[in-house]
């Protein structure tokens, strides 16, 4: 009988050993989920939450803030942050950059970014402000302005922004979940880059913030 016991208990170790193996083999084909990725985002979209719902550095009108809770964002979806080849412009000519008014601040296209999306490859170019890079602060900035066929729809028409930094290497990561709405769209007030022609994406892009809807 102990012979027997010992017996059953090897098979129903075998059976679960088998079972885990089979379990893992089987998970292994299922798409990962990067959670420290998703904590990222949700800890930017809260940081974002909580400086537009300062009256000491949130971009938002006086009624806007009164009924201010949070702002709407797209789903997080990994595959919108996306690696793309970086080609630097080793002789930038500065130029004007429209506005949503008569300023006119001076930028510089740093480079350019080659980038595959849904199967299609898409290029932006990337700037960098004249001013921003003689201050200690800002002088490692990047910025992306770029326009999607969300907008207009569910995202602000004037199109979104995104702020990168001087890459090392020749790749640079572009995440659109962490687009944001330029000051435009919440207060009339400011004064905010138009994003250049060549910078208009024939692709939904339904990641990062949403249109603002102040009521």
């Amino acid at each position: 009988m102990i012979k027997m016991k010992r017996k059953h208990n090897h098979s129903s170790w075998t059976i679960i050993i088998l079972g885990i193996i089979a379990f893992s083999v089987l998970g292994s084909c299922a798409p990962s989920v990067d959670y420290e990725y998703i904590d990222e985002i949700k800890a930017y979209r809260a940081e974002m939450n909580q400086k537009y719902a300062d009256s000491a550095t949130s971009p938002l009108t006086i009624e806007g803030l009164a009924h201010f809770h949070e702002l709407a964002f797209f789903n997080i979806d990994e595959k919108y942050c996306v690696e793309a080849q970086f080609v630097f412009n080793p002789d930038p000519e500065p130029f004007e950059m429209e506005t949503t008014t008569t300023r006119r601040p001076i930028y510089v296209k740093y480079g350019e970014a080659y980038f595959t999306l849904e199967g299609e490859k898409y290029v932006l170019e990337i700037y960098q402000s004249e001013k921003a890079k003689k201050m200690t602060e800002f002088k490692e900035h990047l910025f992306l302005p770029f326009k999607d066929l969300t907008n207009g729809n569910a995202s602000y028409g004037g199109g979104r922004f995104l702020d990168l930094k001087i890459p090392a290497g020749e790749t640079i990561i572009i995440d659109f979940n962490k687009a944001y709405n330029p000051y435009c769209a919440y207060n009339h007030r400011y004064s905010c880059p138009v994003p250049p022609e060549v910078n208009h994406l024939a692709i939904d892009i339904p990641a990062g913030v949403k249109a603002y809807a102040d009521h």
